[in-house]
């Protein structure tokens, strides 16, 4: 009888010693490997050339909070942007102003947050460029927006709470142009059952991994002629 439990003490501590070798083994795999996927790592450094992984939402999370990191992370993505002074007063005071230089907006260039740069950056890069080759077979020349910081509430309503665009955390895109010279228009295309239709739905469902709040025509009346993005931190979670 003593044999035999001490037999059975014996499997049951090999088979222990087999889980923590298989663990230990799959540990060190797992690491190695999220060392070649730095899109999948939360450690790693964020850089918008990486594909977007498992990690990118908590990677642009941390970039709300800290325009330093952001602005690192922008320089370390080779992304051309400009910061600007601080201007203005109370609520619509702007403590980070960014520009993208070299982003095709239309008609100007706007100024946004870093973090709303950071993701009009991603967005267009691992979103919009490959949508437009794999749906149009076409290339975007530029990107229209409807502007940046308005000193407001939300829709013009004094009781509202301040909106995004209060402070140019905010960005209303109306439209793309490609580069055979067509236009996309989010007011014109998006009710059609068309090619054109289909991208601008692509487009808008890959924001909603990039940015805190993705506003469409299907929200409501107000955003049938744009889609509204924003990095606010309140309104996290909101795609529609």
């Amino acid at each position: 009888m003593g044999r035999k439990r001490r037999k059975g003490r014996g499997v049951r501590l090999a088979r222990r010693l087999i889980i923590v070798v298989l663990l230990a083994v799959g540990g060190v795999y797992g690491w190695s490997w999220l060392q070649d996927h730095p899109e999948h790592n939360p450690y790693a450094p964020f850089d918008l050339r990486h594909p977007i992984g498992w990690a990118t939402a908590k990677k642009l999370e941390v970039l709300k909070d800290d325009v330093p990191e952001c602005r690192a992370a922008l320089n370390r993505s080779a992304v051309e942007f400009t910061a600007l002074e601080t201007i203005g007063s109370g609520e619509c005071r702007l403590n980070d102003r960014t520009q993208l230089p070299d982003f095709p907006f239309d008609p100007d260039t706007p100024t946004t947050t870093c973090s709303v740069a950071a993701g009009l950056e991603l967005w267009r890069e691992r979103i919009v460029t490959p949508a437009a080759r794999d749906i149009l077979a076409n290339e975007i020349a530029s990107i229209q927006h409807l502007g940046t910081f308005s000193c407001r509430r939300m829709y013009g309503d004094p009781d509202a709470p301040w909106s995004e665009h209060a402070s140019a955390n905010a960005i209303d895109i109306a439209g793309f142009v490609l580069a055979d010279g067509r236009e996309i228009s989010v007011l014109r295309d998006w009710p059609t059952d068309s090619a054109e239709a289909k991208f601008l739905r692509g487009v808008r469902d890959g924001a909603c991994g990039i940015f805190s709040t993705v506003l469409s025509p299907d929200y409501n009346a107000a955003h049938a002629d744009h889609f509204h993005f924003d990095q606010a931190t309140r309104w996290a979670g909101v795609c529609r």
